[in-house]
């Protein structure tokens, strides 16, 4: 499945994949000045706060993780138990930050997680498409095994010559295999100009580079012309400013024509950013709702966006959280075909808990439904029409019988 680069945001024991989940984190700046998930710029506004991101990680870039759901509701843990445990170990020169984990890990909070003060520095970077790393996506395979899924390219990990496919075995040393793909991604990060040796095997041949971290960035958003008017609009993650991004795509398009939303191995990101998107294609309306704790609060498209021009999504096992969300909204609402494979079922809620010693417990508290009221935690999207490698080619076709294209 395809990774983000070096973030770690949450991703547990499960498969690791890798993205940021619905996420109520502009409280943590005020209450500990470094949190776990700042992707709000404004407590009160919908969706503010809120980050939606199907992996888990706290690295940033390349390097990251992914989950599978189970549709049973999603566990939380207890955010009093964890703040106390914190506490407790602290007054005893202990690691708070260790005893709020294993009570996380205790309560079969899936998505639960706690930051140190360096990730949560680190996760901020990510969401403006920034971070410290070699260039590395790195995914966790059946076996635990960590194996390259991506290199970004003109990193250091590209100008060494390595590639998709090749197994991590170290990481300075530190064996790998079985941990993580956050717990990897936290040992690929560090200061820009550090080195760092990797121990990787490749068609059975063992391989060691040693790299030097760098300060890299990744474009979220990219569009592309093919032939008869069809404007592909990529969308890798809803990092900042990606929403405004795609809106600025559909008005240069000029009249006439379709778009191909891509979100394939779009891991999520900020919601807000994710219901700017969105509103790019809507007219105002419903674009999904979500609960915490109980209280039911609801997330709006802006007013303008266009209706009137053919529309294809595309999606697969990689689109997760805010993507998924944005998947739902435009198929709900009959503005676009789904077409690809079924998305990764990302939908739960997670709010942040500071704790004594200035880390901080992202916490599951509620879940988010598209518009028809769905719940995709555990099930994902199932698209209009299913393809797989050939998914673009059937978007044009499906643009094609809409009047698009040649």
């Amino acid at each position: 499945m395809p990774g983000l680069p070096a973030f770690c945001l949450r991703p547990r024991d499960l498969r690791r994949g890798a993205a940021l989940t619905l996420a109520f984190i502009a409280a943590v700046g005020a209450a500990a000045g470094t949190g776990c998930w700042d992707r709000a710029d404004a407590v009160g506004a919908p969706g503010a706060g809120l980050t939606a991101a199907g992996t888990q990680n706290p690295a940033a870039g390349p390097e990251a993780p992914r989950e599978t759901g189970t549709g049973t509701g999603p566990a939380t843990a207890d955010r009093e138990a964890v703040a106390r445990a914190a506490a407790e170990a602290a007054a005893e020169g202990k690691s708070g930050k260790k005893a709020a984990e294993e009570v996380v890990s205790r309560s079969g909070d899936r998505w639960g997680m706690v930051y140190d003060q360096g990730e949560y520095a680190a996760f901020t970077d990510d969401l403006d498409g920034r971070w410290t790393g070699v260039g590395l996506w790195i995914e966790s395979r059946r076996d635990d095994r960590i194996a390259v899924e991506k290199v970004q390219p003109g990193s250091p990990a590209d100008r060494s010559g390595l590639r998709a496919g090749d197994r991590l075995l170290s990481v300075d040393g530190h064996a790998v295999t079985g941990l993580r793909v956050c717990d990897v991604v936290a040992l690929l990060r560090g200061g820009a100009g550090t080195p760092v040796v990797l121990h990787l095997t490749r068609d059975g041949a063992d391989l060691t580079e040693t790299l030097r971290r760098e300060q890299l960035h990744t474009e979220p958003v990219t569009v592309r012309k093919l032939p008869g008017g069809i404007t592909v609009i990529k969308v890798a993650s809803f990092s900042r400013g990606s929403g405004e991004r795609v809106r600025a795509a559909v008005r240069a398009a000029g009249p006439g024509g379709g778009f191909m939303l891509d979100l394939r191995g779009n891991p999520g990101g900020l919601v807000t950013e994710a219901v700017t998107a969105a509103s790019a294609f809507l007219d105002g309306g419903l674009v999904a709702t979500y609960d915490v704790r109980g209280a039911q609060r609801a997330l709006y498209a802006g007013p303008g966006g266009d209706t009137t021009r053919p529309l294809v999504t595309l999606v697969d096992g990689g689109t997760m959280s805010a993507a998924e969300l944005v998947t739902g909204a435009l198929q709900d609402r009959g503005r676009a075909v789904a077409v690809g494979t079924r998305t990764f079922g990302k939908g739960s809620v997670q709010m942040p808990t500071p704790l004594p010693d200035g880390s901080v417990a992202e916490l599951t508290v509620g879940a988010y439904r598209t518009p028809a009221g769905r719940s995709l935690d555990g099930s994902g999207i199932t698209p209009d029409l299913a393809a797989g490698d050939g998914a673009e080619e059937r978007a044009r076709t499906v643009l094609g019988g809409l009047g698009v294209g040649p």
